[in-house]
C-alpha cells in the first residue's frame, strides 16, 4: 500500500463517512481473562461515543510506511490453506457477525500477546467501501464506483487506570472513592486484506504498531504466522553494523558524511515530490557513494554483501537508516550537533599527531548563552 491509498481508507472512519454498523471486541483483564465482550450498534450509541470508537480504529491507518505501517506478506501456500490466514478470511467474509469465529481470534491474541501487567481491549469493525472511479485529473468520481472492498480494522488499545479520586455515584446516591479506566490509543493493531491498486490484496495485510521500535512480533507470528520483520531501530541499527564492520579503515568521517548527505537528500526529494509510493534505495545506490568517497572496490563489495546477508533482496528505506533531522559527533568528552544540511561543516583532522574535530568559527560564537570573541593569531602562531 502507499501512502495516497492509506489516506483514502483512513478518511471512512468517520460516522458520515463508513459503512461500519458494529463495534465488536472484549477487555481482557491482566489475568488474561476475558470479563467483558464488546456486540454494539454503531448507529444506536451517542455520537461522541461512536466517533470516540472510530477514531481509535482510525489510529490504526496512521504514522509512516515503513516505520509504523509494516506490509505484511503471505505466501501462496498460506493463502491456500494456511490456519492464520483462513481464520483472518472467515472474519472478513462473515462481517465479524460469527461469535465463535471472534472467540477464536480473541484467543489467539490473547495467548500470544504481551502487554505486561496492562489491560487491554481488542476491537474489531468490518467496512465495506464502494470505492469511487478516480479520473485522469486524480479526482475521486463517487457515482462511478468500480467495486466494493471489504475489510476488517483490528485495534488493541491499553487501558489506562487513573487516580483514585472521590466521586459521586448516582445509582447508589453516594459518594466513593473509585479510579478511572480510559481506553488509551491503540498500542497496535492491523488492516486485512490490504488494499493495494485500490482493491483487495489477499496476499497482504497491513500492521500498525505506535512504537517502530516495538514491533510486537510474537503478535505477528501468532496472528500472520510470517518471519517477523526488522523494526525501524533493527534496521539502523544492521545497517551501521554492516557499514562500520565491512569498511574498517574506510569508514572515515568524510564516508559517513557523504553517506548520511546521500540519503537525507532522497528523503527530502521524497517528500517535495509528494510521490504515495513509499521511498527506497537499493544497496548498489549506496555502494555508488562509497566508490565516490574512494573506498577500495574490495569493501564496497563486502558491504553490499552484508547488505544482502541482513535484509536479502529487499529494497532499505532511508527514513528507517538514519536519522535526517539530526546530525551528531560524539566523542568520549563532547558532543558535537549540526544542521544535517551543514555537515559539511565538521572536519576530521590529525595536527601534530593527534586527531581534531573542527568547526568554523567564522560568524558569532555563544558560550552558555554569551556571545564570546576568538581571538585573532598573534606573531603567524595559533589563534587563541
Amino acid at each position: 500500500m502507499n501512502l495516497k491509498e492509506v489516506s483514502e481508507l483512513r478518511r471512512r472512519w468517520r460516522p458520515e463517512k463508513s459503512a461500519v454498523s458494529r463495534i465488536y471486541g472484549c477487555f481482557v483483564n491482566s489475568s488474561k481473562e476475558i470479563i467483558c465482550d464488546l456486540d454494539e450498534p454503531l448507529g444506536r450509541m451517542p455520537q461522541e461515543e461512536a466517533e470516540k470508537y472510530l477514531a481509535l480504529l482510525k489510529k490504526v491507518l496512521s504514522g509512516t510506511l515503513g516505520k509504523n505501517l509494516i506490509d505484511i506478506v503471505f505466501s501462496t501456500q498460506q493463502v491456500m490453506d494456511g490456519e492464520e490466514h483462513r481464520l483472518l478470511t472467515a472474519m472478513r467474509s462473515s462481517e465479524l457477525k460469527d461469535g465463535s469465529i471472534r472467540q477464536a481470534f480473541y484467543q489467539k491474541v490473547i495467548s500470544s500477546l504481551d502487554l505486561g501487567e496492562s489491560k487491554y481491549l481488542i476491537l474489531l469493525a468490518c467496512d465495506a467501501y464502494d470505492v469511487p472511479h478516480r479520473g485522469k485529473d486524480d479526482a475521486l468520481q463517487s457515482d462511478a464506483s468500480e467495486t466494493v472492498f471489504n475489510y476488517l480494522l483490528c485495534a488493541v488499545c491499553p487501558i489506562k487506570e487513573g487516580k483514585v479520586e472521590l466521586g459521586y455515584f448516582p445509582g447508589d446516591n453516594e459518594f466513593h472513592c473509585a479510579a478511572s479506566q480510559t481506553v488509551a490509543a491503540p498500542e497496535l493493531g492491523f488492516l486485512f486484506p490490504a488494499f493495494d491498486d485500490r482493491a483487495a490484496n489477499i496476499y497482504n495485510a497491513l500492521f500498525y504498531s505506535r512504537k517502530p521500535g516495538e514491533l510486537h512480533q510474537e503478535f505477528i507470528d501468532a496472528v500472520f504466522h510470517i518471519d517477523p520483520p526488522m523494526s525501524a531501530a533493527e534496521q539502523r541499527e544492521t545497517f551501521q553494523s554492516a557499514l562500520c564492520g565491512t569498511l574498517e579503515g574506510a569508514c572515515s568521517m568524510e564516508v559517513v558524511q557523504s553517506v548520511h548527505d546521500y540519503l537525507r537528500q532522497r528523503i527530502q526529494e521524497h517528500k517535495e515530490s509528494r510521490d504515495p509510493e513509499p521511498l527506497a534505495v537499493t544497496a548498489g545506490e549506496v555502494s555508488g557513494v562509497l566508490r565516490n568517497c574512494g573506498v577500495p572496490e574490495e569493501r564496497v563489495e563486502a558491504f553490499q554483501t552484508a547488505c544482502g546477508q541482513s535484509f536479502g533482496e529487499g529494497a532499505l528505506t532511508p527514513a528507517n537508516l538514519i536519522d535526517a533531522k539530526h546530525f551528531a559527533v560524539k566523542t568520549a568528552d563532547a558532543t558535537i550537533q549540526v544542521d544535517p544540511e551543514r555537515s559539511y561543516l565538521v572536519e576530521a583532522r590529525i595536527i601534530d599527531g593527534r586527531r581534531y574535530l573542527l568547526v568554523p568559527a567564522d560568524e558569532s560564537v555563544e558560550v552558555n548563552g554569551l556571545g564570546v570573541r576568538i581571538a585573532a593569531a598573534k606573531d603567524g602562531g595559533e589563534t587563541t
